[in-house]
């Protein structure tokens, strides 16, 4: 080869032919110099288009093989979506919270706040593992010791509660506990040099009501951080040896950057801490009062025994002193270097702070009276219940995040090793309806709250909607109670209500709020942003609103065309004197004594005329001609139709509107005797049904059959309206001094309990948000023309002063908003602080309703 090389090489040279030996030697040479040359750089260039070559080839071979991955994945992902059970498959649209309206600074000045109701002071950021903060004291109790920690009736406080709070970045709260009153107050502030979300502070401030034991002079607090992530916590150097300023805690986050967490008190205080690591924080309470009893019993010391656990995810503070102690505790993000922590610490402390929450308080007292102006309504008595009630409203908001437990659908080819699925991970910003009794979402409940809410702070408003409507699932349904981490787990949560069925519904109520703000736009009351903002709002959430229409307009439907029912009631059961129907909000209000698909559902009708009205209204907002997908128009006028209804659902003898249903009113609970095993005798209490059901109007006057009058269908010139003025004015029916009964005296089901164990619930006792929804068609009747507004107009004076009076009455006598009222002495009932829809009073004061 090589030879064959230069013979080539040499043939194409041309000789000289006067050249002699040497020089013909030389150019024997010179062609194989110059052939080399020439094969070197061959070599080279060769090389470098390999090296190039393979780059390239290297290069494609990584984006196929990445083309490759992202395919693999995908279609791995299409194939889980596919196996993915419907019922806890999101609906495919994009969120309404990633809309641009509830990120940057929206979002920011919310991230902190006092995110956990069931505790009686708790703070988190909205972020699914958070630093967690909170507070305990050590109560006393028929001469024993108690930790409280969590909201409960057990515990006898006198009453507690926020006395006013903005939803954002202040509020104070007040608790009385035997003869200590705490006052906690809660203040966020932004400076340049903090970290997301800003710094906060708790004053903790305990007063002496006349304790005369020596040892109910002193007081027991313990202030807690936890990382629900697991970080560990650092301790602070001077725990043992408080001075005016103390570090307490430091660490870092991703989300805040560095922090630190300070005591500064001028108070005589003895500090102890411990420090644990554990995987669950639910539990605080248990693991203080174990630390606590270990060093009674070691030691006979009431204190935490100051041991550091390596890693602790969890610090407790013991701040001990005599009463009257104040303290103010800070909490300091983005503490690094140059970022002035001294400062913003004194900034949030002592006497500046003391000016900070005087300055918010005013700023609170001033936007209440902007926003219900009652100052020349009501006495003084009055407007602090009514603070009381926007307060512990907006005081009462939580954020959760966790897996909702979905209960395999009947009929379904679905496989579990559980008896029930778990919804994706989502998170919920929402108001709750009680603290100590259910401090969680209820989806029928958080309509009734943002009337309240949306007047106050629309934004907020918006942000707990679309994190409801974020819930919906590929199916258009949303689980209605919402129980999620187990922080809410933990919180009195009945095992049968902890599965959510995916056939149960629950009354559309959010429909009322978007109706208020469609209508809100149309009259001009929100500036040009919020008016902005609510259509954008509007526009992202209309394909979901429009899931949730269809999901109850095909699987709630009932025989007849316009005819709906609520899916759920148990047609097995015989302990039940009528079988619940808790999918439509009322549990016990009785129905058709055998529930069967032919039943007719006058309040889930009345319904869905709010939501294809609203839809309809909706869409004329945001499309304005050109309006996508169905006519909800058409659907709202066959709802509307006064014919139809009067034809499915009057009964013309009392005057009244009725259900529908297979029923016999010849129904029974009586003792049963069963022998079990040879010496015992079992009794139960089971139903006697002694009368075969049959098709038939269901005859219970209550705040079902007041439905059409609520939703305002019938004529303000038709004698049917002046039936149902009759029917809510009859003190033998539904009227008392107190407000409107839910069920008449004249039901055959009126305070008959419905099992053994459940006393009757919707059969009687006063609710507030259907007296507030009878009160705004009263007030809608009296000021339309027609020959009985006159009437209607007293009877809505009368039942507002008679609302107003008894609930303020009971909170200054109790110290509490109440569940429900007792229809005989009007006394609270039921849960108390339950500040969820019984907010609704401050509405009632203001005469501020709900737009049909």
């Amino acid at each position: 080869m090589t030879g064959d090389g230069r013979r080539s090489a040499r043939s194409r040279t041309k000789p000289s032919s006067d050249v002699n030996e040497d020089d013909d030697a030389f150019n024997k040479a010179k062609p194989i110099s110059k052939l080399r040359r020439v094969k070197t750089k061959d070599h080279g260039t060769a090389l470098r288009i390999l090296n190039a070559d393979l780059k390239i080839i290297l290069g494609f071979g990584i984006v196929a093989a990445l083309i490759i991955f992202f395919l693999v994945n995908h279609l791995i992902s299409i194939a889980e979506e596919a196996r993915r059970p419907r019922v806890v498959t999101p609906f495919p649209a994009p969120r309404i919270m990633d809309l641009p309206q509830f990120q940057g600074e929206h979002k920011e000045s919310l991230y902190w706040g006092t995110y956990r109701p069931h505790v009686y002071f708790g703070i988190r950021a909205r972020t699914p593992l958070s630093l967690v903060a909170g507070l305990m004291w050590l109560g006393v109790k028929d001469g024993r010791y108690f930790i409280r920690h969590i909201c409960q009736d057990s515990d006898d406080l006198s009453t507690y509660g926020w006395t006013s709070h903005n939803g954002r970045d202040f509020g104070h709260q007040v608790l009385v506990d035997q003869d200590m009153t705490l006052a906690t107050s809660f203040l966020k502030y932004k400076e340049d040099d903090s970290g997301y979300g800003g710094d906060w502070a708790v004053r903790i401030n305990v007063q002496n009501q006349g304790w005369n034991e020596e040892m109910q002079k002193n007081v027991h607090l313990f202030f807690y951080l936890a990382e629900e992530d697991g970080n560990a916590l650092s301790l602070g150097g001077d725990i043992l040896d408080i001075h005016e300023n103390s570090l307490l805690a430091s660490g870092s986050r991703t989300d805040i950057g560095e922090w630190q967490l300070h005591l500064k008190s001028k108070a005589d205080l003895e500090v102890h801490y411990s420090g644990l690591r554990t995987p669950h924080i639910h539990n605080l309470s248990d693991l203080v009062q174990e630390n606590l009893a270990s060093q009674l019993i070691r030691f006979n010391r009431l204190q935490l025994p100051d041991i550091y656990q390596s890693s602790s995810n969890i610090l407790v503070f013991q701040i001990s002193g005599r009463i009257p102690l104040e303290t103010d505790i800070v909490f300091v993000s983005g503490a690094g270097e140059n970022s002035r922590v001294e400062e913003r610490i004194s900034n949030l402390a002592g006497v500046s702070l003391t000016n900070q929450l005087n300055k918010k308080q005013r700023e609170f007292d001033v936007k209440f009276e902007s926003c219900f102006q009652l100052a020349d309504k009501l006495d003084s008595n009055s407007i602090h219940v009514g603070k009381a009630a926007i307060g512990n409203m907006l005081g009462g908001i939580g954020y959760f995040y966790g897996q909702s437990k979905i209960s395999i659908p009947k009929n379904s080819n679905v496989k579990s090793h559980d008896d029930f699925l778990l919804y994706w991970p989502a998170e919920l910003y929402t108001a709750v309806p009680s603290r100590p009794f259910f401090p969680r979402g209820f989806l029928w409940d958080e309509g009734f709250h943002q009337l309240l809410i949306w007047r106050w702070d629309l934004h907020i408003s918006l942000d707990i909607v679309g994190h409801w409507l974020d819930l919906i699932n590929i199916d258009g349904w949303i689980p209605r109670e919402q129980i999620l981490g187990a922080e809410a787990l933990s919180s009195k949560v009945p095992a049968e209500f902890v599965l959510q069925h995916s056939s149960n519904g629950n009354p559309p109520t959010l429909f009322l709020v978007l109706r208020d703000l469609v209508n809100g736009i149309k009259k001009n009351k929100f500036t040009a942003s919020e008016s902005s903002e609510i259509i954008s709002f509007l526009q992202q959430a209309f394909v979901r609103l429009e899931a949730w229409f269809q999901w109850f307009n095909t699987t709630q439907l009932g025989k007849d065309v316009g005819s709906y029912y609520w899916h759920g009631r148990d047609n097995l059961t015989i302990r039940e004197l009528n079988p619940k129907t808790l999918s439509s909000g009322l549990d016990d209000y009785p129905r058709a004594s055998h529930p069967t698909e032919d039943e007719r559902h006058l309040d889930l009708r009345c319904w869905m005329l709010l939501a294809a009205d609203c839809m309809n209204s909706v869409a004329e907002l945001i499309w304005k001609e050109n309006k996508p997908g169905k006519d909800y128009a058409s659907t709202s006028n066959l709802l509307s139709d006064f014919d139809t209804l009067n034809q499915m659902h009057f009964d013309h003898a009392s005057g009244a509107y009725f259900d529908f249903g297979n029923h016999t009113e010849k129904v029974r609970l009586s003792w049963k005797e069963n022998m079990i095993g040879n010496n015992y005798v079992n009794r139960e209490l089971v139903r006697e049904v002694l009368e075969r059901p049959e098709l038939k109007l269901v005859p219970h006057v209550g705040y079902v059959s007041l439905f059409p009058f609520m939703t305002r269908i019938i004529p303000s010139e038709s004698w049917i309206l002046e039936k149902q003025l009759d029917l809510i004015s009859n003190r033998s029916i539904l009227w008392t001094n107190y407000g409107l009964r839910s069920l008449a005296k004249t039901s055959s089901m009126y305070m008959k309990r419905n099992t053994e164990h459940d006393a009757p619930y919707w059969r009687g006792p006063i609710w507030m948000n259907m007296n507030y929804m009878i009160l705004s068609s009263l007030r809608h009747y009296s000021l339309e023309n027609g020959p009985y507004r006159d009437k209607a107009r007293a009877i809505y004076e009368e039942l507002r002063d008679n609302l107003i009076r008894n609930v303020v009455k009971n909170y200054h006598q109790t110290g509490f908003l109440w569940e429900q009222y007792d229809q005989k002495q009007g006394k609270g009932k039921g849960a108390r602080v339950f500040t969820g829809w019984t907010s609704l009073v401050l509405l009632i004061m203001a005469e501020a309703y709900n737009e049909m």
